[in-house]
């Protein structure tokens, strides 16, 4: 009898445990992956039209989740996308208008405002492991630390851009900027090796975007060996592993294909019918990263979360095409502009088992919405300073094809613009010009002179809306 009842209790404890971890399982909150790439084009990957360079995975990306084909960044270019983007906020609110480079990096003040918190403090704060791979961008002194900032780990660079492999570069082809040949001319100049190339297209040398600016484990320099965008992968991978008995929230921040240039010896080979070797090895960065991206993607499915994990994709502002040769197509403008090639981007929202697999949207959204989707997704109240996003979850689960926001703004400095339904105002420090969206998205056609009534009202608009925005902190 004493065995008897011994094997009974053992038995309930059992089904008793197995309930109880099956009970968490079900109700544990879902990881979040925020992918954040630099400078892509919005018409290079094969699911917003590009035909030139294979992006099998970001398109499986896309056919498994929701493809928005408006999305939008609040800036055109690196610092002051992030800062909206990972405080649900528009930068103008808190001063971050414009992009420190250089050695405006480790100025004094120059960062992400302590007093705004981000998506990761929240989630911290919530009981999510945090971790950021990649690049910074949003302060580069000590008081403005990812570490100080909500995330747990840190494995990335502070700066703008580094270059993907240390000195000598063994193993890559590299494109710089100069505003000089070697001969004192003009044009593009190729090392005898072939594996350097310099021209003068810009007229201005690359910058010097590893000067103090080391590559870091939390606070540590490390002597990094392989190229930054497997190291990255692999960093990601690794944090994937590490946490996936706990919801967690990765910020995987790639530097590709952001500037310098530089292809890896293996897929330079794969794009050896490129003719023009700048674009060679364009398309040898961005299949680099495509197949990074995939093999976070495994990494999530590997260790048993593809259903249990919200991802979200973006590029932090369009392409600067005459620098990288990167494509928005079928947009006008690109990185550093308020055209739509400055600020429209891919994104891509996938949640496996919520999102509705291959739905495509063109209703405009902000990065600022993917932010709060990721709090509402993680059960993590919205403050008051989230006013400014808006959850996307009608959206990816199919309920809604409503667009989330009447209105998009934006202001650096003497560039301003907005949009509204299908309408777009921009102005570059002269007169506002008008373009119709629904059938001009190369904004081709000023409509200004021909709708003045429109141009004054969308001009109330963008003015109440910039009453409530703040001085810049630095130019």
């Amino acid at each position: 009898m004493r065995h008897l009842t011994v094997t009974l209790l053992v038995v309930y404890c059992a089904v008793s445990i197995g309930i109880r971890t099956a009970a968490c399982e079900e109700a544990r909150r879902p990881n979040i992956v925020l992918i954040v790439v630099d400078d892509l084009g919005y018409g290079e990957l094969g699911c917003y039209g590009g035909k030139e360079i294979p992006t099998p995975h970001l398109d499986g990306l896309a056919a498994g989740g929701v493809r928005f084909t408006s999305g939008y960044v609040t800036a055109p270019f690196c610092a002051a996308s992030r800062a909206a983007l990972l405080t649900g906020r528009y930068q103008t609110r808190f001063g971050f208008e414009f992009n420190p480079i250089g050695a405006k990096n480790v100025a004094p003040g120059i960062g992400l405002p302590m007093a705004e918190k981000t998506l990761a403090d929240r989630l911290r704060d919530a009981g999510y492991a945090t971790g950021i791979v990649g690049k910074w961008h949003l302060g580069g002194t000590a008081e403005f630390h990812p570490q100080r900032r909500g995330f747990d780990e840190f494995f990335g660079f502070l700066h703008e851009g580094h270059y993907y492999v240390p000195p000598p570069w063994n193993g890559v082809t590299t494109w710089l900027r100069r505003k000089t040949l070697p001969d004192g001319g003009a044009g593009r100049w190729t090392s005898p090796n072939g594996r350097i190339l310099w021209s003068t297209h810009l007229a201005s040398n690359e910058p010097e975007y590893d000067t103090n600016n080391p590559l870091l484990r939390s606070s540590q320099p490390v002597d990094e060996r392989s190229n930054l965008t497997d190291a990255f992968t692999r960093e990601a991978c690794d944090f994937v592993a590490r946490h996936h008995e706990q919801p967690f929230f990765l910020y995987l921040a790639y530097n590709a294909v952001h500037s310098p240039m530089q292809g890896d010896d293996d897929y330079m080979k794969r794009f050896a019918h490129i003719p023009d070797v700048q674009r060679r090895i364009f398309a040898a960065m961005l299949a680099h990263l495509d197949d990074s991206v995939g093999r976070v993607l495994a990494a999530l499915r590997d260790n048993g979360m593809e259903q249990n994990t919200l991802v979200l994709f973006l590029s932090d502002n369009g392409g600067p095409t005459k620098e990288l040769t990167s494509s928005n197509a079928p947009l006008g403008g690109g990185k550093g502009e308020l055209w739509e090639g400055g600020i429209r981007v891919p994104l891509i929202v996938s949640w496996k088992g919520h999102a509705a697999a291959g739905r495509t949207l063109d209703v405009p959204v902000s990065s600022m919405d993917a932010t709060v989707t990721a709090l509402e997704v993680a059960g993590v109240p919205l403050g008051k300073d989230q006013q400014d996003g808006t959850s996307l979850l009608p959206l990816i689960t199919g309920r809604s094809d409503a667009a989330p926001h009447d209105t998009l703004f934006w202001r650096v400095g003497k560039q301003n613009a907005l949009r509204h339904a299908n309408w777009k105002l921009i102005r570059e420090g002269g007169a506002w010009k008008l373009f119709d969206l629904a059938g001009d998205v190369g904004e081709t056609i000023d409509l200004a002179a021909k709708q003045p009534q429109r141009v004054q009202d969308l001009h109330a608009l963008w003015d109440r809306w910039n009453a409530e925005q703040v001085q810049p902190l630095w130019k």
